[in-house]
């Protein structure tokens, strides 16, 4: 029965050995990535917090949620992050996918000088190690509006200053009622660049 009847219908062995997959329950971060075998994977949706179980094989990572599949990466190796823009919310997307100009277009969204700043400090031989510094700017923005922000860096630049933490301490004095000195327009200082060039050049 099994020779005659059986027999025939059976696959061939396979060639490889058996992929077993492994299981983990990672947390989903702040970023909205989990971390598996020292590699970060996005998450869709506002999962912070939550914890998730992960299939793990040698070829891709499957992460489900309360026995609901969520996401489907490929595996990448330790160290490497595997990111979906489509998971993250626009806020997050620049920096997560290390956009320059995406983050710079943003600065110039709120001045001329407040563009020329953030161009000025991601002026670096590893430019998106000071995003962290353009988002503080940004932050600025939010809690002092966009014109005071915008005169700080101006003076800023004329004096040749590059560092956030110094328009932080300009607004704050401000904010506290400390009268700062308040230049009269100057010429258009070397640092400005256009609004359509973001390219990030040391002045001459």
């Amino acid at each position: 029965m099994f020779a005659t009847d059986e027999a025939p219908k059976l696959k061939p062995l396979p060639d490889t050995v058996f992929d077993v997959p492994t299981w983990v329950n990672p947390k989903v971060a702040p970023d909205r990535h989990v971390q598996i075998s020292q590699a970060l994977y996005s998450i869709p949706g506002d999962l912070v917090g939550q914890r998730l179980s992960a299939r793990v094989d040698s070829q891709t990572v499957k992460l489900y949620l309360r026995g609901e599949l969520i996401k489907v990466h490929p595996k990448v190796g330790p160290g490497r992050r595997q990111t979906d823009p489509a998971d993250l919310p626009s806020e997050l997307t620049a920096y997560a996918m290390r956009d320059l100009n995406t983050l710079q277009r943003k600065a110039f969204d709120h001045g001329v000088h407040v563009g020329s700043y953030a161009a000025a400090v991601l002026e670096h031989r590893l430019p998106w190690t000071k995003m962290r510094q353009v988002y503080r700017l940004l932050g600025l923005v939010r809690r002092h509006g966009a014109d005071a922000v915008d005169d700080a860096c101006r003076r800023a630049l004329d004096a040749e200053v590059v560092d956030v933490g110094v328009i932080d301490r300009m607004l704050a004095r401000g904010a506290t009622g400390q009268q700062l000195m308040l230049l009269s327009p100057p010429a258009p200082s070397r640092f400005v660049r256009s609004t359509t060039d973001f390219s990030v050049r040391r002045p001459s």
